[in-house]
């Protein structure tokens, strides 16, 4: 009886620890500063579209408690004539509104299914607020890849591919 109580105890030791090691925890390490190489969206129709250019500016930064940051600006963004972002044209608000998309709150890898689940606390586009969103990624190169099908622009005909490169 003894050696059964031994054996089991190893047993569940043993188990414990290759469950630990499969905790989906990513081959790569996500933790750190992230540079944004593109966004491309592509619409129902196969056409392709940059919504912030061809030369976007990002920054994600994820931490290894599960929080993150994200920040997208379009390079070529209108000036504001007036100096006072309180104080701007229809024109100039939608270049700012268009231009840009950030968010951030916590974040979860899954590295059996591939997926990159945001939960965002809060969105510069505020439908997004108090969602969860998962994305399908891949890490190539030291550059993260993940498709996002619920975009800004309502996600049933557009679904957008984007690439962070780790700093």
């Amino acid at each position: 009886m003894k050696k059964l109580k031994t054996l089991l105890i190893l047993l569940l030791i043993t188990n414990y620890g290759f469950a630990q090691k499969s905790d989906n925890k990513p081959r790569f390490e996500i933790a750190g500063t992230w540079t944004l190489v593109a966004v491309e969206n592509n619409n129902a129709d196969g056409t392709k579209t940059f919504p912030y250019g061809t030369n976007a500016k990002g920054i994600l930064f994820f931490d290894s408690k599960g929080n993150y940051a994200i920040q997208i600006y379009k390079n070529e963004r209108q000036k504001i004539a007036s100096g006072d972002k309180n104080n701007c044209t229809a024109e100039e608000n939608i270049s700012i509104v268009q231009g840009s998309n950030s968010h951030f709150g916590s974040y979860k890898i899954d590295e059996i299914n591939k997926t990159l689940t945001f939960k965002i606390q809060t969105a510069s586009f505020p439908n997004w607020e108090n969602t969860e969103q998962k994305r399908y990624y891949t890490f190539n190169n030291n550059q993260i890849k993940y498709v996002v099908t619920n975009t800004t622009q309502g996600g049933n005909k557009v679904t957008a591919e984007v690439v962070w490169k780790k700093l």
